[in-house]
């Protein structure tokens, strides 16, 4: 778990959203002074956290994950905020998931103690790093991909003269045919693991995968199952003696409960779900995919936290006004913004029902309003978001409010 005071989070004139002229103040003092989303120091566009939604999403991963006798590693790059890293972890999470080495480092020193690195690590130095902290932490795992000869060849210049502590746990990265990164056959897996072994101080943790160029569930049945074989074939050529077990570790934001059938409860490897998205959730193209649209907890399981603020600016025309924020504010690689909310400026709310937003400049939305709606420059609008890791890193800091509007967090992000 993190000490974010040593961390050293702060409110200034830095942080996006709040207006604070003065001198810095510690985050978590801004957040003690209790303010109202609404009459507090803020400017828009303002992206806050729901409480209620993050306490529902860690809650909702954490039960299905231990139901289905999965260890859960959340993909840590969705946020890269240690105040949710800490959410997850608390909640029972196994370790965190990143994607490169900056956040590797980031996480360790938010006070994470296993690590999985989701790529090929192709940096001699940083699997030194990670052998060094292993020897100086007994406490400390990591894990990384390799899936090619080159990888291979970085795993021994990094341990070269590496001594105790645990070393760095390789996994061979099994992928498909037109997708991603990874070796596409049993073959090639076991002939990276006879690699691998061969590097001194080395060893073969298991396999990984990522299902998600994959559309269809027999695709993804298949793909988990030849993970699973993968493990199986590793176990039988010694590459586990004893009562050691391979690890098999698939993404899953879209698909983990098919994961859960093929995987949950294994006994002869040990399954670890990477899911990162749903901790925020959204209101596009997660909630669309979100495999509890299938299961019997139905997709409001799952609840979008991330809200946009903005404010109007223009009503130029019929139909048209513009709202003060954009691309610099959110993402828009899947979908646009998703209005949610209008809050006039009396003060009063209604639905945005019937608003889409058409297009995004930089700082500008142009919003197609329904006749009758009445939107005033002056009133506030609030978005939900579609993919929320592309929003995530838009925002230093992100108040977190509680349902009457009240700020009880403040959670900083580290890009």
């Amino acid at each position: 778990m993190s000490d974010r005071s040593d961390i050293g989070e702060v409110v200034d004139w830095r942080t996006k959203g709040v207006w604070w002229p003065g001198d810095p103040v510690a985050a978590a003092d801004f957040a003690a002074r209790r303010d109202r989303l609404f009459d507090g120091p803020f400017t828009w566009p303002l992206l806050v956290l729901r409480e209620s939604a993050l306490a529902r999403n860690t809650a909702a991963l954490a039960d299905f994950t231990h139901r289905h006798g999965l260890l859960f590693a959340p993909h840590g790059k969705t946020s890269m905020a240690p105040a949710l890293l800490d959410r997850q972890l608390a909640a029972g999470a196994w370790g965190i998931t990143v994607a490169t080495a900056n956040q590797a480092l980031a996480v360790r020193r938010f006070g994470v103690r296993r690590i999985l690195l989701a790529n090929e690590l192709l940096e001699p130095g940083v699997i030194r790093w990670a052998a060094d902290e292993g020897a100086a932490d007994p406490g400390f795992e990591f894990l990384f991909y390799v899936d090619s000869p080159e990888g291979v060849a970085a795993l021994a210049e990094g341990l070269k003269g590496a001594e105790g502590g645990r070393p760095p746990g390789v996994l061979l990265e099994r992928g498909v045919p037109g997708g991603r990164t990874g070796v596409r056959t049993r073959e090639e897996v076991l002939e990276l693991a006879r690699a691998v072994a061969a590097v001194p101080g080395a060893g073969v943790s298991g396999v990984a995968g990522y299902e998600g160029p994959l559309s269809d569930a027999d695709g993804v049945r298949g793909f988990l199952r030849d993970l699973r074989g993968d493990a199986e074939a590793l176990s039988a050529a010694g590459f586990f003696p004893g009562r050691a077990q391979p690890i098999v570790t698939v993404g899953g934001s879209a698909w983990f409960d098919l994961v859960a059938e093929e995987l949950g409860g294994m006994v002869e490897a040990v399954p670890i779900l990477r899911s990162g998205a749903y901790i925020s959730h959204d209101d596009g193209l997660y909630r669309r995919l979100t495999p509890f649209n299938r299961l019997p907890e139905g997709g409001d399981a799952l609840t979008g936290a991330l809200e946009l603020w903005a404010r109007v600016l223009s009503a130029p025309e019929e139909g048209l006004a513009v709202a003060g924020m954009g691309r610099r504010d959110a993402g828009y690689d899947q979908d646009l913004p998703i209005p949610r909310v209008l809050r006039r400026a009396d003060g009063t709310t209604v639905p945005a029902e019937g608003v889409t937003v058409r297009k995004f400049d930089d700082q500008h939305a142009y919003l197609d309003v329904p006749p009758g709606l009445g939107v005033r420059p002056g009133d506030l609008m609030s978005f939900g978001i579609s993919h929320p890791c592309t929003t995530f890193d838009r925002w230093r800091s992100i108040p977190v409010v509680d349902d009457a509007d009240t700020v009880v967090d403040v959670v900083a992000t580290y890009f």
